[in-house]
């Protein structure tokens, strides 16, 4: 589980990221969301170590993260980042990357992680572009490749900042379907999404924020029914009842 009590945290002189307590549950997934700028990617860069606590405590499975030397946190927290560099090598070798905290000196892939980085390229359905030049790829399966790198760091806690991006809507619902799959595992997901709909159908616990700070937590129906995210994105969210299961809409405009 990760227990955050007090956060603050931001860039230079500035926090973005103001007083947050929350408690993510093991082995479910848990989506962040708000309006651009509000903190999401700056709560998840903290969580892994990428940024540094300037206030508060963080905590992975009782653990306060200080105390995790950077390869252990390594091999306890995957984060795929929303904005990446495009590397010249080929797809297999950048999911291979996601091998890298488990390599001893001489730093060389074993049989187990090539088996491991294979089977993360089965998983997104990529297997044939292994020998692919990353950068002849379209966005789309170039964010599978990255997603794929992040399944093969096999770690207990993957963190998914906007992993839908440059998806099309099949392999959008794959993707849920996925986060969904690694839960059954055993793991804990973290996503932060931007389409509110998608966000409700695949969460167990949502958060909501506002200007760095949580304004809402709860179960995807207890969200709905609290009027948050009508507050804070200005929609209502509708939701139908049909025989594969509970659907959430965009139904009308908000407050103006």
């Amino acid at each position: 589980m990760i227990d955050v009590r007090g956060l603050w945290a931001g860039y230079e002189e500035k926090s973005v990221v103001c007083d947050v307590n929350l408690k993510i549950p093991r082995g479910k997934v848990t989506v962040i969301v708000g309006p651009n700028g509000c903190g999401k990617s700056t709560l998840l860069k903290t969580l892994c170590g990428i940024l540094t606590i300037r206030g508060g405590e963080i905590f992975i499975d009782g653990k306060e993260i200080k105390e995790y030397p950077g390869r252990q946190l390594a091999q306890r927290i995957a984060y795929l980042s929303q904005n990446r560099q495009v590397p010249d090598i080929t797809a297999e070798r950048l999911v291979l990357h996601g091998r890298f905290p488990y390599l001893s000196y001489p730093r060389r892939y074993t049989r187990r992680d090539y088996q491991i980085a294979r089977d993360a390229m089965e998983r997104m359905n990529i297997a044939e572009l292994a020998d692919r030049p990353l950068q002849t790829l379209s966005g789309g399966m170039r964010q599978k490749v990255y997603i794929a790198m992040a399944l093969a760091q096999d770690t207990p806690i993957v963190l998914f900042d906007e992993p839908t991006t440059f998806l099309d809507v099949s392999h959008q619902l794959q993707m849920m379907d996925n986060a969904r799959f690694l839960c059954k595992e055993g793991k804990t997901v973290v996503m932060v999404l931007h389409d509110l709909p998608m966000a409700l159908s695949v969460a167990d616990q949502m958060i909501v924020m506002e200007q760095g700070s949580v304004v809402g937590r709860g179960t995807p129906e207890e969200i709905q029914n609290s009027g948050c995210l009508e507050k804070v994105f200005s929609v209502k969210i509708g939701k139908a009842e049909t025989e594969s299961g509970v659907h959430y809409y965009i139904e009308r405009g908000g407050r103006n």
